[in-house]
């Protein structure tokens, strides 16, 4: 697990724990209600909880959910970062390593949360490797990246258009090993629908289930759940 400086200034097992309870409680009923419908932006979920805008924009904000929002994206791409297509549209998906996905999701703790990025072959829905972080600064997305690249390569990597993913230190590790970069039109979440499904399975299957302490638990339990995933 990458271990992030928190708010309070000293590393953290915990997760990021800035927020109130009320906030947390929130966050978590903010986090079912996206993955049974991750259309929703910040106007159907501040009538759903009857919080105001822009309490709805900052928590979405801190989850990493305003990607499916049309304005004000929390993936929000890097600083002039290059434009890439989207490559899978209407594409047959034959074969192992021929698209490799990416994505981030939110991870409720007790009195926190965490980020989890996995890379997932969308052939045989493979969970190639997997990290968690405190923050959503890029560099567990880089680790789960290399982890996945030291066992094979695919010949497309499809993401969002978030600044993790549209980084120069990510683009250029794909681009070296000669991978071709797709990602996902901006606030169309369902263009990664295999990595949203993947979610949902992960949430459902573990994390709802098991109420995490601390980040050591979610990352010990979490690994159990992969090593059975695969």
């Amino acid at each position: 697990m990458v271990e992030k400086k928190s708010c309070r200034g000293r590393l953290r097992a915990s997760g990021y724990a800035c927020e109130s309870p009320e906030n947390l409680a929130l966050m978590r009923e903010i986090d079912r209600l996206y993955i049974k419908l991750p259309f929703f932006g910040t106007r159907k979920v501040r009538k759903r909880f009857k919080i105001n805008r822009k309490r709805a924009q900052r928590l979405m904000r801190l989850m990493g959910l305003e990607a499916v929002c049309p304005k004000r994206s929390t993936s929000r791409p890097a600083p002039g970062h290059k434009v890439y297509p989207y490559l899978l549209r209407n594409m047959a998906i034959t074969k192992p390593d021929q698209v490799w996905a990416s994505d981030i999701t939110y991870i409720p703790l007790q009195h926190g949360f965490l980020y989890l990025t996995a890379v997932m072959d969308l052939y045989s829905r493979n969970v190639l490797s997997w990290r968690l972080s405190n923050t959503l600064t890029g560099d567990f997305c880089l680790e789960a990246l290399d982890a996945a690249l030291s066992r094979a390569r695919p010949q497309i990597f499809n993401t969002d258009q978030g600044a993790q993913f549209t980084a120069t230190a990510f683009t250029s590790r794909l681009e070296k090993r000669g991978v071709a970069i797709s990602m996902d039109g901006r606030g169309r979440a369902l263009d990664n629908v295999f990595v949203e499904r993947l979610w949902r399975t992960v949430k459902y299957e573990e994390v709802y289930l098991r109420d995490y302490a601390d980040g050591w638990q979610a990352k010990k339990s979490l690994g159990k759940y992969f090593d059975f995933y695969r």
